[in-house]
């Protein structure tokens, strides 16, 4: 080991050709593994980074490509189900009358109920109707006396009306003479017109 010692010493760095093979041999390695720590801490690391950067943008690409491929796959199916929505919003829009309609059906409201022999004690339509996106809603408070089941049928009349009604708020009390007294509040809607849904757009 001294002998060792004494050789490493007597090495003249300017006369490095002359080194035995041994020393030339640990020299390399060791330069080359100083070569290689240098390298990836001043290159290798930034590019490694950069790499995996790029992998994981690649990924998200990959990613992006397929759902746009489902997508395109699937838009005749997708382009038939908005069809199919579109002519849904259609039938219920026809459901819904307009301003002019509004009081033909509050006669047949008042209809179905005489049609039933049912005694009208109330029927009074609400103020002011409240506006929605594409339609509005007018509240007519009902009262009427008569049999269950002229009841029943009544309110199966109202459901079976051309244009959408709905009764809410039902009540059943009873009366003199064996019958029953129906407090509800029935709700009728329609769609608004062109000039309506302007001005709710300009107004939000």
């Amino acid at each position: 080991m001294n002998d060792l010692l004494i050789e490493l010493r007597q090495l003249d760095i300017n006369q490095a050709g002359s080194w035995p093979v041994a020393f030339k041999i640990a020299a390399l390695v060791i330069l080359f593994i100083v070569i290689v720590i240098a390298g990836h801490f001043l290159v290798w690391q930034d590019q490694t980074e950069t790499l995996e950067k790029i992998q994981a943008e690649e990924e998200t690409l990959k990613n992006t490509y397929l759902l746009k491929k489902r997508s395109a796959v699937n838009l005749p199916a997708l382009r038939a189900q908005l069809e199919e929505i579109e002519q849904s919003l259609s039938a219920m829009l026809k459901q819904l009358p307009d301003k002019s309609e509004m009081e033909a059906l509050l006669v047949d409201i008042n209809q179905a109920g005489l049609g039933r022999g049912l005694q009208f004690e109330l029927f009074k339509p609400a103020e002011k109707e409240t506006i929605n996106a594409f339609y509005a809603e007018l509240p007519v408070s009902i009262r009427v006396t008569g049999g269950y089941h002229d009841i029943g049928a009544f309110a199966s009349d109202i459901a079976r009306l051309p244009r959408i009604v709905t009764l809410n708020d039902i009540a059943i009390a009873p009366a003199t003479d064996g019958k029953l007294v129906l407090d509800a509040v029935a709700k009728t809607y329609r769609y608004l017109d062109e000039e309506e849904i302007a001005k709710q757009a300009k107004g939000k």
